[in-house]
């Protein structure tokens, strides 16, 4: 992609209005918080204490609204002390550049280092920072700075009071996320109708695995429908796709794949009741169509071998669904029997939590890691900002610094459509707030309404866009200026002005000291070809020794394929907006290598709905199979990753050898899914080899494809070209 198009696409998405449910009721508890500590310093202290009071108040309840699965109110109170910590320690050192230089810059690295825990302890690190940055306008003793600091820290306690006392939808984004879950496996069902091979994404199963990980205390307080239907969901989702396959399951035409298409549509129904059950709390009912449908009649059952298998599965899986649509309400939903449930999924508590939080800042202290990287830069960026702004003859300067510790992130495309979003959003933001200070006047408890009722409206549009939160943002900042009596025609000219310096010192720093994607793709192609590998194995495995020890064993390589693919997506995404020439791999390269990664997934998929129970009859050719394809798979990462074109010697040796074997020792089902590995395995190999010179004929023509493709973008003669 050319750095022009680049540019486009990241205009584009900072001024994109996302879809999302807006939230009115969380967003006017959070301003309340805020108001609950503005009013009081006003009337019982001054100005520039409820200032104080509504830093701390706004940046905890705007932390409440990151996505996490850890209690509210911890979230809040952990950014207050945060901000307030962050606040005494810049003011000991703001006499001083020689003293609060370094403490900023340590404190940024800091900040960024907690990218390594999470998005959302990165993005409540960012703001102790910006707290940092505003001490240096505080009164002058220590006493003065403690009593800031305790302020600061106050908002966040009444932000978690708040949230103790007024809880709205408790449980609801675990809700959320497993009704996602059930509806995403529904959707699924539903487009295997019409495409037997349709793709999964198994990212809301991800989403609903991590949610439903809880702390001792959490589990003691868990409503009993969020226990079983996720492991349901995981269960239904490869009984499906086995059914609604031509080659291991319904026949491509006929009274057999009519049946299944009415199965699937059952199935998408009875899951689609399930998650409206689920989210809302209340019983759901199904349409007694769907209900006969799922009635398999001895007799007259059109389907055979393993698609009747399949189809009786099915139906007993949705039979345990069709209890949850029916039962919907918390206390009277059944939590069926599952496995991987049976044990909960432990989150350390927040002292446990430490340990963990060390290994993952000593996992991406290397040179060559995102967050490392981010949080170089960060550090730089912040304190360059200061020195730029300590030089401008202009007040508040450290609105420069502040902007581009808020608007980094670790990755290209969000960093620059943040900057552009922000500078937009403070454009809007600044006009209508100044719009309507000259037009009331100084009077500081109009204002502090004002001010409430712009963080209410930035809470409620934050998850729409950060360009329309981030313009009641700068209005809500303007009327807090207003409120401790700066003229507007010295604070909102400068803060347009410094807004714009510091986006574009953020834009740069990308730029100087860039941690692109790109050359990172082989590695993480490699790391998700070895995953699914492992996992291949051991449903292969499961079928040479059925036995409790390979299931777990099975459980354990899906979920960590899984996490393989996701890294692989995420670094796939990101590569595509970046305006880099393709290393190691062309991004047709790339393209045609995920969907051959996917289809070896979906035929390891297709075996699992069928792993034989404890006492089944074992299939030793499989076990020689999963030995040939662990060792091949392994190898083939190392290939990929260091460039070298990849063999599959021992899987065509052990197939081959499984195709002489009796026909009574043959599982239909696993032989068929070899046979499609195999040729995942032979679309990869065409996707990645090449000969020198095609590499470099490959690269040559990956580039003209570009430039030709960008030509026509901007003549409008052509579509973009969407690989990057």
């Amino acid at each position: 992609m050319t750095w022009l198009r680049a540019l486009r696409e990241v205009v584009r998405s900072g001024l994109t209005i996302e879809e999302a449910r807006l939230e009115p009721l969380l967003a006017l508890r959070t301003a309340v918080g805020v108001a609950l500590v503005i009013g009081p310093a006003l009337w019982l202290a001054s100005p520039a204490y409820a200032a104080s009071a509504a830093l701390g108040a706004y940046s905890a309840g705007a932390a409440t609204f990151q996505r996490t699965w850890r209690p509210r109110k911890v979230i809040a109170l952990g950014a207050g002390v945060g901000l307030a910590l962050g606040t005494f320690l810049g003011y000991l050192a703001a006499g001083r550049l020689a003293t609060f230089l370094p403490l900023l810059a340590v404190w940024a690295f800091a900040a960024g280092m907690a990218w390594a825990v999470g998005s959302t302890a990165g993005i409540v690190a960012a703001t102790t920072v910006g707290s940092m940055l505003v001490t240096v306008t505080l009164p002058t003793s220590i006493g003065r700075a403690l009593e800031h600091a305790g302020i600061i820290a106050l908002g966040g306690v009444a932000q978690a009071l708040l949230i103790l006392l007024f809880p709205i939808r408790r449980w609801g984004a675990h809700r959320d996320a497993l009704a996602d879950a059930l509806a995403a496996v529904a959707d699924y069902a539903r487009r295997l109708r019409h495409d037997p091979t349709a793709p999964f994404d198994p990212e809301p199963l991800m989403t609903a695995r991590d949610a439903a990980a809880v702390t001792p205390s959490q589990a003691r307080t868990r409503p009993s429908v969020l226990h079983g239907p996720r492991g349901l969901a995981e269960r239904i989702r490869p009984v499906v796709a086995a059914l609604a396959d031509p080659g291991v399951g319904a026949p491509p035409e006929g009274p057999g794949r009519d049946r299944a298409r009415e199965l699937l549509d059952a199935a998408a129904e009875v899951l689609d009741a399930a998650a409206r059950s689920i989210r809302r709390g209340t019983p759901a009912e199904v349409s007694p169509g769907s209900t006969d449908a799922l009635c398999v009649d001895e007799e007259h059952e059109v389907l055979e071998g393993p698609a009747r298998q399949a189809a009786e599965r099915l139906v007993e899986l949705l039979g345990e669904a069709l209890e949850i649509a029916r039962c919907g309400t918390p206390g009277r939903t059944p939590a069926p029997p599952v496995p991987e449930d049976a044990q909960v999924l432990v989150r350390p508590t927040m002292f446990r939590l430490v340990p963990v939080v060390v290994r993952a800042v000593r996992r991406e202290l290397r040179r060559d890691s995102p967050v490392f990287r981010h949080a170089v830069r960060l550090a730089a960026v912040a304190t360059l900002g200061y020195l730029i702004a300590a030089r401008l003859p202009v007040g508040h300067g450290y609105w420069v610094p502040i902007t581009s510790v808020m608007v980094m992130r670790p990755d290209f495309h969000q960093t620059y459509a943040r900057a552009v979003a922000r500078l937009a959003g403070t454009l809007a933001g600044v006009a209508l707030a100044t719009g309507m200070v000259r037009a009331l006047g100084p009077d500081a408890q109009v204002f502090g309404l004002l001010a409430v009722v712009s963080a209410g409206l930035s809470f409620m549009l934050n998850r729409t866009g950060y360009a329309y939160s981030q313009c009641f943002t700068a209005a809500y900042v303007v009327f807090l200026l207003g409120m401790g009596g700066q003229a507007w025609e010295q604070t909102v000219p400068e803060r347009v002005v410094l807004t714009l310096l510091g986006g574009a010192l953020a834009m740069l720093a990308y730029v100087v000291f860039p941690a692109w994607e790109t050359p990172r793709l082989p590695g993480r192609l490699a790391d998700w070809l070895a995953a699914e590998g492992r996992y291949a194995a051991a449903v292969l495995r499961s079928y040479a020794e059925p036995t409790r020890e390979h299931h777990a064993d099975l459980r354990r390589a899906l979920l960590a394929s899984r996490q393989a693919r996701a890294a692989w997506q995420e670094t796939y995404d990101r590569a595509r907006q970046e305006p880099v020439r393709p290393r190691g791999l062309t991004s047709r390269e790339a393209e045609e290598a995920q969907e051959a990664l996917k289809g070896f997934g979906r035929a390891a998929m297709l075996m699992e709905s069928h792993v034989p129970r404890d006492d089944s009859r074992p299939v030793p050719e499989a076990e020689r199979f999963a030995e040939a394809l662990e060792a091949d798979t392994a190898q083939a990462a190392v290939d990929v990753r260091e460039h070298r074109n990849p063999d599959w010697a021992r899987v065509e040796e052990a197939l081959h050898a499984w195709e002489g074997a009796a026909a009574e020792d043959r599982s239909p089902v696993v032989r068929r899914g070899a046979e499609m590995q195999k040729r995942a395995f032979e679309d990869l190999a065409t996707a990645v080899s090449r000969t020198p010179l095609e590499r470099d004929v490959g690269s040559a023509r990956e580039e003209q494809r570009v430039r030709e493709a960008a030509a026509a973008e901007g003549d409008g003669s052509g579509p973009a070209h969407r690989g990057g």
